[in-house]
C-alpha cells in the first residue's frame, strides 16, 4: 500500500529531514578532535616563503585532512620550529632565514591569522618551546659581529614574555626579550660563566670550541629548562645538555654555573650528536636522542641535575622524540629508517614495544593533545614529490601503534615542524 501525505504532512516531513541532516552535519563537525599545524620550508614564489598546512583529526578513525583554507603563509623564509601558547589560542612559528618568530591567532575553525613578528635575540633560530607565560627560543649562533655560517660561534637561548589581550580569542603577543645583564640572551658556554652572578660572559678553557644547540625542552612543572647541544669542532663530536632554572619573569639561572652535562662518547666509541630532547609528565625523567650512536639516553633529573640511568637503542638517525603526557610511553622518529619506535617507560628506563613504518625521513613527531590517542610524524621527503604526515592510532594500554585510515597524508614540500591544539580549545580557553 502506498502512503499519501497532505501538504502539511509534507512540510513536516521536509522539516524533520532538514533537522536530521543538520544534526548529522553537526555530529560530523564534532568528530574533529584536534587541529595540527605543519610547517613546510619550501613553497612557491621568488622569496621561497614557507607555508603552514592545517590538518584536522577525526576522533573515530584518526583520518587527517587539511581544512578547506589550508595552507597559510608562514610569514617568513624557512620555518623550522613551532609552539602553541599555553591557552592553545596562538601559534608561534620560527622562520630561520629571517631570524624571526611570527605570532598567529588560531581561529575556532583552525584558521591562522598573523598578528606580530619579532626578531630572535641571536642568529638562525632552530628550536622553540612555550611554558606558562614565557616563550624560549634557541639560536644557532650568538649575535656577535664575527658569528656567521662562514665563521660559526656557539649558540644561545633567549626568553620572551607572553602577554595576553582581552580579545576573543586572545592575542598572546611576545614582548621584548628578557634581559640577561647587558645581553638579551644567555650564551651556551662550554666551561660555564666567568662568575656565579655574571651570565653574560663565558669562562675560558683549554679550547674555544663551537657549541651547536639542537633542541630545547621545559619540564612540565615549569621549573627547569634543558638545551641539547654538541661540540661541532671536536673530533669526534661530543654531546652536552645545558640546564637552567626558570625564575621570575622567565629569567634563567644556569645550573652548575652553566657548565653543561657531558654526554660523553657512548658505548660504541663514536661521537655523540644529540638531536632531540623530551621529558615525562612527572618532570622526573629526561630523554635525549643521539643520532650517531642510535640511542636514547635515559636520565633522572633532580633540581636540574641530570643523572644517567641507561641507554636504549633506537633506529638509524633518531631525529625527534615525544613523551606521552598521560600514559607511560615514549615515541622516537628514526629519520634514516623512516620508522617510529614505541617504548614503555618504567622508573625512567625505556623498553622497546615495536617499530612502525612512517613516511620517508620523519623529522618531527607529536601526540594529539585532546585525547592522547593519536600520534603523527612529519616526513621531510614524503612521497618524493611533496612532504607528508603519517598518522597512527595509539593504544593507551599497550603503547602500540596502528596506522590511521589513508595515512600518509600529503603536505607541502619539505615539512620541518609540527604543533597541535585540541579542537574547540580556542573557545573554552577564553572562558577562564
Amino acid at each position: 500500500m502506498r502512503m499519501k501525505f497532505n501538504k502539511s504532512s509534507q512540510l513536516l516531513l521536509v522539516s524533520a529531514a532538514s533537522l536530521l541532516a543538520a544534526s548529522l552535519v553537526t555530529a560530523c563537525g564534532t568528530l574533529t578532535v584536534d587541529f595540527v599545524f605543519v610547517a613546510s620550508s619550501k613553497a612557491a614564489g621568488v622569496n621561497n616563503y614557507g607555508e603552514l598546512d592545517v590538518f584536522e583529526i577525526n576522533s573515530e578513525s584518526g583520518f587527517m585532512r587539511q581544512i578547506p583554507t589550508s595552507p597559510f603563509p608562514s610569514g617568513g623564509r624557512n620555518p623550522v620550529a613551532e609552539a602553541v601558547s599555553s591557552d592553545n589560542t596562538n601559534l608561534y612559528v620560527v622562520n630561520q632565514d629571517d631570524n624571526s618568530i611570527v605570532q598567529f591567532i588560531i581561529g575556532n575553525d583552525g584558521k591562522l591569522y598573523p598578528q606580530n613578528t619579532v626578531n630572535t635575540p641571536g642568529i638562525y633560530p632552530l628550536a622553540v618551546t612555550v611554558s606558562g607565560t614565557n616563550l624560549f627560543v634557541v639560536d644557532t649562533y650568538q649575535p656577535l659581529p664575527n658569528c656567521s655560517t662562514a665563521e660559526p660561534c656557539s649558540g644561545s637561548i633567549g626568553v620572551f614574555a607572553i602577554s595576553s589581550s582581552s580579545t576573543n580569542p586572545p592575542s598572546d603577543a611576545l614582548g621584548a626579550p628578557v634581559a640577561n645583564g647587558n645581553l638579551a640572551y644567555w650564551p651556551l658556554c662550554q666551561y660555564g660563566y666567568i662568575s656565579a652572578t655574571d651570565f653574560t660572559q663565558c669562562a675560558t678553557g683549554p679550547t674555544t670550541d663551537v657549541i651547536t644547540p639542537t633542541a630545547v625542552n621545559v619540564l612540565k612543572s615549569g621549573g627547569y629548562l634543558f638545551v641539547s647541544a654538541y661540540d661541532s669542532t671536536a673530533t669526534p663530536n661530543r654531546g652536552y645538555v645545558f640546564a637552567f632554572a626558570i625564575g621570575s619573569g622567565g629569567a634563567l639561572a644556569p645550573v652548575n654555573g652553566g657548565v653543561p652535562h657531558d654526554m660523553g662518547v657512548g658505548g660504541s666509541g663514536l661521537g655523540i650528536h644529540p638531536t632531540a630532547i623530551a621529558s615525562d609528565s612527572t618532570s622526573t625523567y629526561v630523554y635525549v636522542t643521539d643520532s650517531t650512536n642510535g640511542i636514547v639516553a635515559n636520565y633522572s633529573s633532580a633540581s636540574g641535575v641530570l643523572t644517567r640511568i641507561s641507554d636504549t637503542p633506537t633506529g638509524n638517525q633518531p631525529s625527534a622524540i615525544v613523551a606521552d603526557p598521560e600514559y607511560p610511553f615514549v615515541y622516537v622518529a628514526n629519520s634514516l629508517d623512516s620508522t617510529v619506535t614505541a617504548y614503555s617507560m618504567s622508573n625512567g628506563v625505556l623498553t622497546s614495544l615495536g617499530t612502525y613504518a612512517a613516511g620517508t625521513q620523519p623529522v618531527a613527531i607529536g601526540i594529539d593533545p585532546s585525547t592522547n590517542h593519536f600520534l603523527f610524524t612529519v616526513n621531510y621527503l614524503g612521497n618524493g614529490v611533496g612532504g607528508s604526515v603519517s598518522g597512527f592510532e595509539l593504544s593507551p594500554t599497550a603503547g602500540t601503534l596502528v596506522v590511521s585510515q589513508s595515512s600518509p597524508y600529503l603536505s607541502n614540500a619539505l615539512p620541518t615542524a609540527v604543533a597541535a591544539i585540541p579542537h574547540g580549545s580556542t573557545q573554552s580557553s577564553t572562558q577562564k
